[in-house]
């Protein structure tokens, strides 16, 4: 393509009568933005095809000019290109906010303007591009232009030419340009407005970012050519033939074709069905592809040949399961948004390779495309790479809900072209894809014949896949049952069949003879998500439950510089956005960059197709395949024996190949355990690829399973030291502590400014979510702060001191804490021991009075100490689980073991700032300061380590807030509530709550001065 600045002459100055004119043509333009049709002059819909006739990307840089809306968009014959310098540059594809013209902005459920369909506000940025491109004689006679994407509305002209409009933002338009292109130079002009009333259907939970931010295409029309191709390519489970039927049209009628399958030595004609011997059918596991051309090719070259990659695969409904080839699979998936942090809606094809590669590497096997069709070679990369797609209609229409749904789209019979139209345009473009598994309806659209309308059309385009849509229960237009964010308690009543029943008896008999699929669960949002592996066990247990999509794969931050020069993501809000949702938008296992979140790191340990259980005695390990279809004849098992934080044993494990759905027993090495002699050890078996993979080198680790040996409760040190009174302050071992307080101020060399016991903790996304099954409609974190926990004070009740069985004597301090107004309380004694190198302390805590505020049970978020300390960490040691952080119902992908970090890995780099960086099960744990080394033993806790105060945690609201003051916090905790995902969903389960109770723990400490 060649674009050039023009030339040509401008328009001329405007006539008498101009200014009636333009006021009618932008009335007229007004009531086209808030018309509820289908897109005009648009080609019918049809399959993204890779074809030999020639094409050109009309992708680089545009004219570009900003209006604030369409009454103020001049009508002064831009369409006609020209050197116009009130016109600026830019690039194409692009969302416009995300280079300077205006700004994004965020809203989940309400719409950004007033609800009054059809019409959308005056304020309604609107864009004029242009570009010039030379069109050569391939182009002739007959060509089209491809628009891939526009958001939300756009009006496109062609040499000044009105080619038409498009609607749906994510679904692809085409317009006929024979005889409006001509050879030589053309200009190509396309007007933009941010709303229309297609807005009112396009209310998905992202940025609302203006543009053109797909690709533009010219394609060249053989006039002998193939309009669109539908392969049907079924997979007989019982007889392991493929069965293959390929229709081939143009302008809606047949066409006499050929297809062939080299690797099969296939030639057939269009139109006919063939069975084909022997077939390796498709899976998301083996993802077996056959290359064909589909071809009309001519002596006179006027002809087409299409390249199709064809995967047998047959998808059926029994038994309320959901199968595919004849086996009940498990969707191990996610919900993927398209997003940039820079280009906003523009996702560059190796960006989008590689995330899909990662989510590969991380077990995941299932895609929803919330909320409307990716970019067309995602399909592509899904059917090569092996992912299950459910693919989902651009349509939501989730801000009608505050207003009981009327007016919605959905049921409003003058709606009902438009979202055939839609619906349309996602089934043809995609509709030859094995890794589609499911058609969607759309998300959150409420209900209504219109819904049901787009089923039946779907049913008869394409009967070979099912149909999903959550927003209906009654589920009487879908193929399965499909729920959001239903509890583990409620889906294991689904997974049982016995969930309560829909009034009408026919339609409740109908859902139960369906699968059942959360199509979005596990909120991902800040810490957490908690409670997956409860969810998995019922998908394990339970044929009906098919699995589900975690809520979401990727946050939507957008990158800022801070004065610093350090980058970090903004969310709604930080765009002085009228109405938004704040960081509801950041929600993912991955942040904006794909830089996996621990909670990745957990859901890939918990889907991970592998269970492998190490004996206690280590002389076996035994393996579960979880895969549908793949044995574990590609995989390597791998065993690694650590003592004392080195390795001192390892090596491979012969394993034969288990079958799908099999398990098998393994021997291990005689004499593992014993060769870690009374050393704590830990032993590892790991099941790795064999041979590389197109996502994933040989070696990468898909399953692990692990065993201790000799992990032992320290000794505590003898209490042979006695108290020492010296001036204002009490010394015991290494230990100082003010006289009239007990508090302590020094521990060796280092001092410390701060020791107290902590009930509460700076407030998770998930803290601040109302769980959807919790008795308490207030967010844990409010009855946190309406109980006080945040503000508790002591009060010293003793200081005395008392002599040892070893000839020491143990500091006693004994306090009530506290907060203001409240008559409720604990008392926390601390009991300080030393053998006079180190300092041991023993933690009473007992409840005092009634903990119950406004009539409810006050919930804890901790129980454990504060220590600040007058000295920067450099590095955290500890042996216990990581290297990532974990909850009581979170880090399943935290390991056993000993781990080293530098202080600015520990915390986790959350958008919103929040509590984070725990590491739980930590046995020994060694701060590198700069005043020293100060190591801590004990019973299991859980160590945070950070260089700012709570405080300063608890009012940052984004990482630019978080600056280190020189000191080091140290958090020990005895317990800590769970994080759930009350941000969206049910909140923390039973076991993982912490109710007030007693609590008894003890902590050593050692410090090493520096030299």
């Amino acid at each position: 393509m060649t674009v050039k600045s023009s030339t040509a002459t401008p328009a001329p100055a405007a006539s008498p009568g101009s200014a009636v004119r333009t006021l009618e043509v932008a009335a007229a333009q007004v009531a086209d933005l808030a018309s509820v049709a289908p897109p005009k002059g648009t080609l019918p819909a049809r399959a993204y095809l890779d074809s030999t006739a020639p094409r050109m990307s009309l992708k680089g840089v545009w004219k570009f000019r900003l209006h604030p809306g369409i009454r103020q968009a001049p009508q002064d014959g831009w369409q006609a290109g020209g050197d116009r310098p009130e016109f600026g540059d830019l690039p194409v594809p692009s969302s416009w906010p995300m280079h300077g013209h205006g700004t994004p902005w965020y809203t989940n459920v309400q719409f950004p303007f007033a609800v009054e369909p059809p019409h959308v506000p005056d304020a309604n940025p609107v864009g004029d591009l242009f570009v010039e491109f030379e069109a050569g004689p391939e182009f002739f006679p007959k060509a089209l232009l491809r628009f891939d994407g526009i958001d939300s509305a756009g009006t496109v002209w062609l040499n000044g030419t009105l080619l038409g409009t498009t609607r749906g933002s994510r679904l692809a338009h085409e317009f006929d340009v024979t005889g409006v292109l001509i050879p030589g130079r053309n200009v190509l002009a396309v007007q933009v407005a941010q709303f229309s009333a297609a807005s009112y259907v396009e209310d998905q939970d992202m940025w609302w970012l203006p543009g053109i931010f797909r690709d533009v295409t010219l394609q060249a029309r053989p006039s002998e050519g193939i309009d669109d191709v539908f392969v049907h390519a079924d997979f007989d489970h019982h007889s392991g033939e493929g069965i293959l039927r390929v229709e081939v049209s143009r302008a809606g009628e047949p066409v006499a074709a050929v297809v062939r399958v080299p690797e099969l030595a296939l030639e057939l004609h269009a139109g006919e069905a063939h069975r084909l011997p022997d077939i390796s059918p498709w899976s998301a596991e083996l993802p077996r592809l056959y290359d064909a051309t589909v071809s009309t090719a001519t002596a006179g070259g006027a002809g087409e040949t299409v390249s199709v990659q064809i995967g047998f695969r047959s998808i059926v409904i029994e038994d309320a399961q959901f199968k595919v080839n004849g086996q009940r699979i498990l969707l191990r998936g996610v919900n993927r948004h398209e997003h940039h942090p820079r280009l906003g809606r523009v996702v560059p094809r190796e960006v989008m390779e590689s995330e899909l590669r990662l989510m590969k590497q991380h077990n995941i096997n299932a895609i929803r495309t919330s909320h409307y069709p990716p970019h067309p070679d995602f399909l592509a990369l899904a059917d090569q790479l092996g992912f299950y797609v459910v693919l989902e209609c651009d349509l939501e229409t989730h801000g009608f809900e505050e207003g009981a749904w009327q007016q919605n789209p959905s049921a409003d019979p003058q709606w009902q072209p438009a979202l055939l139209d839609r619906m349309a345009r996602t089934v043809e473009r995609d509709k030859n894809h094995a890794s589609v598994i499911m058609w969607s309806l759309g998300n959150e659209a409420g209900t209504g014949g219109n819904l049901a309308a787009m089923s039946r059309w779907t049913k008869l385009r394409d009967p070979s896949r099912p149909i999903h849509y959550e927003g209906d229960w009654s589920s009487a237009y879908v193929d399965v049952y499909s729920r959001m964010y239903a509890s583990q308690a409620e889906t294991a009543l689904i997974g049982q069949g016995v969930e309560p029943p829909l009034d009408d008896a026919g339609l409740d008999a109908r859902r139960r003879a369906m699968p059942f699929v959360l199509c979005e669960y596990v909120h991902a949002m800040g810490n957490g998500p908690g409670g997956m592996s409860e969810y998995q066990d019922l998908f394990h247990r339970y044929p009906r439950l098919m699995g589900g999509f975690v809520w979401e794969w990727l946050e939507h931050g957008i990158t800022r510089t801070g004065p610093d020069g350090q980058e970090y993501f903004v969310y709604g809000g930080d765009f002085g956005e009228e109405v938004h949702d704040g960081n509801f938008v950041t929600d993912g296992l991955v942040d904006a960059n794909r830089v996996p979140r621990p909670g990745l790191l957990d859901f890939k340990k918990v889907i991970e197709p592998l269970s492998i259980e190490v004996a206690e005695d280590w002389s076996a390990f035994s393996v579960t395949n979880r895969f549908d279809f793949a044995d574990t004849s590609g995989l390597e098992f791998r065993y690694r024996v650590e003592a004392d934080g080195g390795t001192v044993d390892g090596g491979r494990v012969d394993v034969a190949p288990v079958a799908p759905r099999e398990s098998a027993d393994v021997r291990l090495p005689a004499g593992l355990r014993e060769r870690a002699a009374q050393a704590t050890a830990v032993l590892t078996v790991h099941a790795v690829l064999k041979e590389e993979s197109v996502w994933a080198p040989a070696g990468h680790e898909l399953a692990w399973g692990q065993e201790s040996a000799n992990v032992r409760v320290a000794q505590r040190p003898a209490a042979t030291a006695g108290v020492e009174v010296d001036g204002g302050l009490l010394r015991l071992g290494p230990a100082e502590f003010e006289r009239t307080t007990g508090q302590l101020v020094r521990l060796g060399g280092t001092a410390v400014e701060g020791f107290r016991l902590l009930l509460w903790r700076v407030p998770t996304d998930n803290d601040l979510g109302a769980g959807w099954d919790s008795p308490d409609p207030r967010p844990v974190a409010t009855q946190w702060l309406d109980a006080g926990l945040n503000r508790m004070h002591a009060r010293l009740v003793g200081i005395s001191s008392r002599p040892t069985a070893g000839g020491g004597e143990e500091l006693v301090v004994r306090t009530r804490v506290a907060p203001a107004g409240k008559q409720f309380g604990v008392l926390a004694n601390y009991v300080w021991t030393s053998d006079g190198d180190s300092v041991s302390l023993r933690t009473t805590v007992k409840p005092d009075g009634s903990w119950t505020n406004s009539g409810r049970p006050v919930p804890w978020a901790r129980i454990g100490v504060e220590l600040v300390l007058k000295s920067p960490t450099e590095s955290v040691e500890w042996f216990g689980q990581g290297p990532h952080h974990s909850y009581p119902d979170t880090g399943q992908g935290a390991r056993l073991g000993w781990h080293n970090l530098p202080l600015r890995d520990m915390d986790v780099d959350y958008v919103r700032p929040q509590e984070s960086g725990a590491r739980s099960g930590v046995r020994s744990a060694a701060l590198n300061l700069d005043a020293g080394r100060l190591t801590v033993r004990g019973e299991p806790f859980a160590l945070t380590v950070r260089p700012y105060s709570l405080g300063v945690l608890d009012a940052a609201t984004h990482r630019p807030d978080l600056v280190p003051d020189g000191r080091s916090y140290m958090y020990l905790d005895h317990a800590v509530h769970g994080v759930g995902t009350a941000a969206c969903g049910p909140g923390v389960l039973e076991g993982y709550r912490l109710e007030p109770g007693e609590a008894d723990f003890s902590f050593d400490f050692a410090v090493t001065q520096s030299t």
